[in-house]
This record gives C-alpha cells, structure tokens and sequence, in this order.
C-alpha cells in the first residue's frame, strides 16, 4: 500500500482522539500507521530531504489542518486532543476530511486568507494537489534539476579535453 496523503490521514486521526482524552502523538502516529496496514519501509521512508519520515511528516499536517478548522486542540507539547466542534462533526460520517470539508470552518478560512495575504502572485502547487509543502519542494528539485541536466548536459558532450582541463 502506498502512505497515504495528509487528507486521508485528517479523519483517522479525528476518529482516534474522539474520547475527551489528550492522546500523544507518537502513539497515534502508530496507531495510525498500523490501521493503513504500512509496511516497515514505508513507516521508515524519508523525505528527499532526509530530514524527516515521510508518514510522521503527513501525519504532522493532518493534525495542522485540523487544528486550523478548530476540529482538535494541543493542550501540551506533543499531545493533542479533540475539540466539541470535531465531536460534532464525527457523528456527521464523512467519508473522508479533506482541505473541501475545512473550509466550513472559519477557523480554516482565516488561515488560509492569512497565507494568500503572506503569497506572492502565485498560489503554490501544494495546497491542493495533496503533497506537503516538503514534498512539494522536493519534487521542484527534482524537476530543476533533471531540466539543468538536460540543458547543460549537450554544452558538457561538445566542450573539449582542454575545456575540462581548464
């Protein structure tokens, strides 16, 4: 199974902390991990970057997310817990929490008018294609610089011996 994007993540995160408890996170991390069946490589992959699990890092949005729309809350580092405004939506069983579902928040809402105001002219690819910003980034990298090889890569075969030498 491929690890899953950080919108299917949204809601078994909320389904998870649906008891007034705090829930830690690296628990649930695993909790959730072991409901999507992942193998040891995929709870293990890293980003481009190196910096990061992958899984850890979508789980990590998941939960920004919901936080934006007011469906959970941090009442300590490293825990989370469900807010009255997610207990009202679970009995609501939506198929899934998607950046479509947030939008009913104006919690949600004001987070993003907040990050058009910070944008330039353009609206980054991420947002609603699925990818973490991280992964975004990696993935212009990697487009940038497969073009540079292929720009540079004739000028290098018809450069001379004495260019190298140079």
């Amino acid at each position: 199974m491929a690890i899953p994007d950080y919108q299917t993540l949204m809601l078994p995160l909320l389904r998870l902390a649906s008891d007034p408890k705090e829930h830690q996170l690296r628990a649930v991390t695993e909790t959730v991990a072991d409901e999507f069946a992942l193998s040891s490589e995929e709870r293990n992959e890293r980003l481009p970057s190196g910096s990061q699990v992958v899984f850890a890092n979508r789980v990590g949005w998941a939960r920004t997310y919901l936080k934006q729309a007011g469906l959970r809350d941090s009442p300590r580092r490293g825990f989370f817990s469900i807010t009255q405004r997610g207990l009202d939506l679970l009995p609501e069983t939506p198929r899934r929490i998607d950046v479509t579902l947030l939008e009913r928040f104006p919690g949600f809402l004001e987070c993003r008018a907040r990050r058009r105001e910070q944008e330039s002219a353009f609206t980054p690819a991420w947002i609603d294609s699925g990818e973490t910003p991280e992964e975004a980034l990696a993935a212009a990298y990697h487009t940038l610089r497969a073009d540079l090889e292929v720009e540079l890569l004739p000028q290098v075969q018809e450069s001379s011996p004495t260019f190298f030498e140079r």
